[in-house]
């Protein structure tokens, strides 16, 4: 499949900002499943200063120094990708959760450095109780690991309601988990807290997903959306994705951008502004199609 993605972030303020830095991971990766074909980067006011480097975990990110007054920041990412989608790694010979946790416990050398930082709690996947008690009737004595993890996707994907009014970045889990409510990152971030919480390594993955108008209707611009989802690592299989929001196993749909232990690790734009007390506002347009 290929996709054409663009996103488009406009900031504008009550006042002039005499000077403005920003951190952007908008450009895809490159991965096994996923050739990049093509990017741009569009900025209005243009920058003064703009570079590119590979973070930790291999992801693109850009730095954008803008360093004379502007009263707004629009950025406009431009690529197109080619994506595979893989195999369904539910079924066949695979080992069961608790041999992949123990396989993550007993990685050593550039294993270690690959799965490692991904198993260890953060303080967005915190392992609350009511994370264990979630995932306490999923997490059953020698299941498949692909079998456990499709599970843990079905639960989150039925016990919990989509509510783009509910959160924030800023959102605790424990406040999701008290409304039963939330979006595709807080529930990324519910299920890498129930894996993480079992001793597995799971990654936050950030990226653009395709989606459909309703019915009979056509399809606008800018309705398509940021999205967030999991990877998980199992021996034999390596990483395989899982999209708790669609409860997709493999997820059909999706451009994957960057990947790290959390939102916090791979927002997608951030920054500060040098100023007056002003207002500011903010709003995000994306745009994913299916290319021939």
């Amino acid at each position: 499949m290929r996709f054409a993605v663009c996103h488009r972030t406009e900031y504008h303020y009550g006042r002039a900002m005499s000077d403005g830095y920003t951190v952007a991971h908008l450009v895809p990766r490159a991965t096994p499943r996923q050739v990049v074909e093509s990017t741009s980067l569009d900025l209005d006011p243009s920058a003064d200063e703009q570079t590119e480097h590979l973070d930790a975990f291999g992801n693109r990110v850009m730095r954008i120094g803008i360093h004379r007054p502007h009263d707004h920041l629009v950025v406009t990412a431009r690529s197109v990708v080619r994506v595979e989608v893989p195999q369904s790694v539910v079924g066949g010979a695979q080992p069961t959760w608790e041999q992949t946790a123990d396989a993550v416990r007993e990685a050593r050398g550039d294993l270690a450095c690959e799965v490692g930082p991904f198993a260890a709690l953060t303080p967005s996947t915190p392992a609350l109780p009511e994370v264990v008690d979630l995932c306490a009737d999923v997490m059953l004595p020698g299941r498949p690991i692909g079998e456990t993890v499709q599970a843990l996707s079905t639960r989150i994907f039925t016990d919990f309601a989509f509510d783009p009014e509910f959160s924030d970045v800023s959102t605790p889990l424990a406040d999701v988990l008290r409304a039963r409510r939330g979006v595709c990152q807080d529930f990324a971030h519910l299920m890498l807290a129930c894996l993480r919480a079992n001793g597995l390594a799971a990654r936050y993955v950030s990226g653009y997903i395709e989606t459909d108008p309703p019915p009979g209707q056509p399809k606008l611009a800018g309705t398509d959306a940021s999205h967030a989802w999991c990877g998980v690592w199992a021996p034999g299989i390596g990483w395989f994705d899982v999209d708790p929001t669609n409860d997709q196993m493999p997820p059909r749909r999706h451009v994957t951008c960057a990947w790290g232990r959390d939102y916090t690790d791979v927002a997608p734009v951030r920054g500060v502004v040098i100023g007056p007390a002003a207002a500011q506002s903010l709003s995000v347009g994306v745009d994913v199609t299916s290319l021939p």
